[in-house]
């Protein structure tokens, strides 16, 4: 696979991840089909964007007011599907740019839908439950007029979960006067949610570091592992890296790094931090500086938390086989130029962690059917995706001699742009 080559306007300091989407088109486009080239300006535009006003009535009887948003990148294909988060650094920038990811992945991954995103500019560790509940029933009523089972179907993301989509349900369900389960994935399985969504992130993340370790001649059994970001997504897939014989030596999030050589262990720290709030002072392992996790030498680095997190003042250090991409964009296109050189795969975000969007699809299916498989069933189908995917993606790189990135993104690209092409334009 050969290094890609930074265009020189990427150079520039603190680009927002709208910028790094946009470049990483930029960076395909000439890779892809020339009967294609006259409809990529429609990767570089949001179908529709939209700025809510969300205010609730705090428990003190004050009136807050926070900014909501609701993205539709692409729907060529399906229609748009991705999560919510709730955060206090949530900008429009931001979730056009994760939008613009999702359509990317659900193609990657070939489920039939659009990309899309949602989120709220809120610390949600400052709302009490109640507040929580009012913040998430006012911004659904906001959105209302762009989400739909057969339109928009949001899902959990970053702060947002389970209870979070049954009130998003139940407030949409209340304005069309009936119960409609698959107007977003990832709700309890009470309300119709599917086994095995809790863990598909985290599970897609293992499966695809796994095969990129099968072509590497990288052995999972003991391997050494690092996790940026304990929730979801990172949790699960230290615990399923641990469960195959990994050894997970550090994990990182906000409050701090925890390092034990021999392995920590992951479902104690996890109980830990859920009980403190925190991974420092967790029993089994000391805490070191957050700079020096980056520089542990590793078969397996897993950024599991925002985006840029891997950047030009960091990628020099990292001491890793290969990096497997759990958070959007948390490699900057200066990053992978230089990690490249290096010699460090990348598995890519738009494939590494489809696997929520893959089981979310899942869902989708069995609430329109009112039908439902099993654990073992979704596992399943989601492994044989999950390493199809990333076999074609491989032989793709290795036949045009391509990152992964870029490999992914042809793949992706290409099958947005034909259904595009395809449907033609109306009127």
């Amino acid at each position: 696979m050969n290094t890609p080559q930074l265009p020189s306007y990427i150079s520039r300091e603190n680009i927002g991840p709208w910028q790094i989407f946009l470049q990483q088109v930029e960076q395909v486009a000439p890779l892809l089909d020339k009967a294609l080239w006259p409809w990529v300006e429609t990767l570089r535009r949001p179908k529709r964007s939209l700025i809510v006003d969300v205010p609730i009535r705090r428990d003190n009887g004050e009136v807050e007011h926070f900014e909501g948003y609701r993205v539709h990148h692409n729907t060529s294909r399906g229609p748009g599907k991705g999560g919510v988060r709730f955060h206090q650094d949530v900008t429009l920038s931001e979730v056009m740019a994760l939008a613009g990811w999702m359509t990317i992945k659900n193609a990657v991954v070939n489920v039939p839908f659009g990309g899309a995103k949602g989120g709220i500019r809120v610390d949600p560790r400052q709302l009490s439950l109640s507040e929580l509940e009012g913040l998430t029933r006012r911004y659904t009523s906001e959105i209302s007029s762009m989400i739909g089972p057969d339109k928009d179907i949001p899902a959990p993301d970053m702060n947002t979960n389970a209870q979070v989509m049954a009130w998003m349900m139940d407030t949409y369900s209340m304005g069309e006067g009936r119960t409609v389960t698959g107007v977003v994935t990832g709700k309890p399985l009470s309300l119709g949610g599917s086994l095995g969504r809790q863990d598909a992130t985290g599970r897609g993340v293992f499966v695809t570091a796994r095969e990129a370790a099968r072509k590497l001649d990288v052995p999972i059994e003991g391997a050494q592992v690092i996790v940026q970001g304990f929730g979801n997504v990172g949790e699960a897939s230290a615990r399923i890296f641990a469960q195959a014989g990994a050894r997970v030596i550090a994990v990182q999030d906000v409050s701090g790094t925890v390092f034990n050589a021999a392995g920590l262990d992951i479902v104690a720290l996890k109980r830990y931090q859920l009980e403190n709030k925190t991974l420092a002072g967790a029993p089994g392992c000391e805490v070191i500086d957050n700079d020096a996790f980056w520089s542990l030498p590793c078969e397996f680095l897993v950024p599991a938390a925002l985006e840029s997190q891997i950047n030009r003042y960091n990628a020099e250090r990292i001491a890793a086989r290969i990096v497997v991409e759990g958070a959007n964009g948390p490699t900057t296109p200066e990053a992978d130029v230089i990690l490249a050189e290096r010699g460090i795969v990348v598995v890519p975000d738009v494939l590494a962690n489809a696997g929520g969007v893959t089981v979310s699809y899942f869902e989708w299916v069995q609430d329109f059917s009112s039908f439902f498989w099993s654990e073992d069933e979704i596992n399943a189908r989601l492994e044989r995706i999950m390493s199809e995917s990333f076999n074609a993606i491989w032989q793709l790189a290795e036949q045009r001699r391509l990152s992964l990135r870029s490999a992914a993104f042809v793949i992706g690209c290409s099958r947005v742009l034909e259904a595009r092409a395809t449907r033609g334009l109306y009127p």
